[in-house]
């Protein structure tokens, strides 16, 4: 079954004022609507809630679950728990403009609005910096206990010649 953006869409004209959840299912085939593969693998799951008021909607999107990455030391696969949160208010104008993060205006007669970019964004800038597994974190401790103590080894050897003028005020 190929899936496509549509599935993304919330139609909010027919419904009533106040609190709506939606609920979807992230996985591979939906960040390949995206050309996204940087994800071995994905089980995400979003929850929407809606806050339709008169002027208004507010959206908090809530996404968990785990995707599938390659470890950045080992480069072995592994499942990385992720989690974000993000808020969004849509208000209704004369046009469409989204140059203010949390904030999107949409023309007044719009009747639905698309969300799957917004569950990407989420999804991806949830992404640590650095992707280590268990194993790869040992690793990298052990590098840097290693490096920290190089270091030390080598700032004993040669002390700061200004030191030994003060030595020299106790003698």
């Amino acid at each position: 079954m190929k899936r496509s953006l549509k599935e993304y869409d919330i139609a909010f004209t027919g419904l009533k004022l106040g609190e709506h959840r939606f609920d979807y299912q992230l996985d591979n085939k939906f960040f390949s609507l995206f050309d996204y593969d940087e994800f071995l693998g994905a089980d995400l799951h979003a929850e929407v809630r809606l806050v339709k008021k008169e002027r208004s909607l507010e959206f908090h999107f809530s996404i968990k679950g785990t995707v599938e990455v390659p470890c950045d030391i080992t480069t072995e696969p592994f499942h990385l728990p992720l989690a974000s949160d993000m808020e969004l208010v849509v208000k209704f104008g004369d046009e469409y403009d989204d140059s203010r993060d949390e904030i999107l205006i949409i023309p007044a007669s719009d009747h639905r609005m698309n969300i799957a970019q917004y569950l990407y964004e989420i999804s991806v800038l949830a992404l640590p910096l650095k992707r280590l597994s268990e194993k790869g974190r040992k690793i990298g401790e052990q590098e840097e206990l290693k490096s920290a103590k190089s270091e030390n080894d080598h700032g004993a050897n040669q002390m700061d010649p200004r030191w030994n003028k003060l030595k020299d005020l106790l003698n």
